[in-house]
């Protein structure tokens, strides 16, 4: 009687396991998405600033998977000029996945915290609007930009949006990994384009090809 009851219990913990695995991949809008690219939307993170073209880390994920990845990343972005930019960068594209990273410029340009999660959220509504998945990238580290992280991934949960969280963890602080105060060198992007796949993976409809970096 007692393996008995122990077998039930262990076949009932599995079953809701799997159960809140399947639950909580539904949660997350348009997996569905009928779109053939990644586009990665964001900053000078995005776009690579201090290292040369193939080094940034959407070229390092494009590496990574079966599926043309878009770097439509702008130096010097905020939020606010972003969504100036999203319709022809982003929407008019349909892609499959849009990559969202955003909040380093409007912090050092004294944006308020508010002003920037309401962009990102507009920007998240307007993609979702077009069917495509949205990842939110938090480029926190630690208690730098930590409060941004918290409101992240809060706007991710409301929205049924992937969250990246604080992919600049390690290198920020490291020199060695860091072309300039706030930039990452080669082997930097190689970190973030690693986190980004590892929370990406479980919805790309795509062959991956590549290795899984760390």
């Amino acid at each position: 009687m007692l393996k008995s009851k122990g077998f039930w219990v262990i076949l009932l913990f599995f079953a809701g396991v799997i159960g809140v695995v399947i639950y909580a991949k539904k949660e997350i809008r348009n997996i569905d998405s009928k779109g053939e690219e990644i586009i990665c939307f964001g900053d000078s993170i995005t776009f690579g600033y201090g290292v040369k073209p193939g080094e940034d880390y959407p070229s390092v994920l494009s590496k990574m998977i079966d599926m043309p990845v878009i770097n439509a990343g702008l130096d010097g972005d905020t939020s606010i000029t972003a969504l100036k930019r999203i319709k022809a960068a982003v929407l008019d594209k349909k892609p499959f996945l849009v990559l969202v990273e955003f909040c380093g410029n409007d912090f050092l340009k004294d944006v308020p915290q508010e002003e920037t999660v309401k962009n990102i959220r507009e920007m998240v509504l307007k993609i979702q609007e077009e069917g495509s998945i949205v990842a939110i990238v938090d480029v926190s580290a630690g208690l730098f930009l930590r409060d941004y992280r918290v409101k992240f991934s809060k706007l991710a949960q409301e929205t049924g949006s992937i969250f990246v969280p604080a992919v600049l963890s390690g290198i920020i602080t490291n020199p060695s990994m860091k072309s300039d105060f706030m930039h990452p060198n080669p082997e930097g992007y190689k970190i973030i384009a690693g986190r980004i796949y590892r929370a990406i993976k479980p919805y790309l409809k795509s062959k991956i090809v590549g290795n899984e970096l760390r």
